[in-house]
């Protein structure tokens, strides 16, 4: 009957491993610390004309996107022209107002589009969004299509 006695540390060997995810699920998931959005993209551009492909991070009360990590977006089009398509933190339009501790980066990047047809602005993103408890590196790509008439 030795295997009766082996029952009841497995049991608590089963229980403890049961027990552990719940101190993970304690964590505050990264990616609910912030929205990204591509609202004023231009998405619909005349043949030899110009657009813009708009990409903001909005960080949520106590986060905020890291100025001393790296932040990297590239681009790439298809069926458009993109002039600049490796940009930095330094490249973003929203800069810190005097006594501003953090600003949430927002890129406009010109684009060109010269034949009519169904073009795209692709986009990946890398940066690290952070609070009391945590810095993490967040990467996302997304993609803006684009109606060149």
């Amino acid at each position: 009957m030795p295997h009766i006695r082996h029952i009841p540390s497995l049991a608590a060997a089963l229980l403890a491993l049961a027990c552990s995810p719940v101190h993970a699920e304690g964590q505050v998931d990264p990616a609910t610390l912030y929205e990204l959005s591509t609202a004023g993209s231009s998405t619909q551009v005349k043949a030899g004309g110009s657009g813009v492909f708009v990409l903001s991070i909005k960080s949520k009360p106590g986060a905020h996107v890291s100025d001393e990590a790296p932040l990297k977006l590239e681009l790439k089009g298809s069926g458009v022209e993109l002039p600049q398509q490796k940009l930095a933190l330094k490249d973003s339009v929203a800069k810190k107002a005097e006594g501003q501790a953090f600003v949430d980066p927002r890129f406009e990047v010109p684009f060109k589009a010269d034949a009519a047809g169904k073009g795209l602005v692709e986009a990946k993103l890398t940066f690290f969004i952070c609070s009391e408890q945590l810095c993490a590196r967040q990467q996302k790509t997304l993609s803006v299509p684009v109606e060149v008439l």
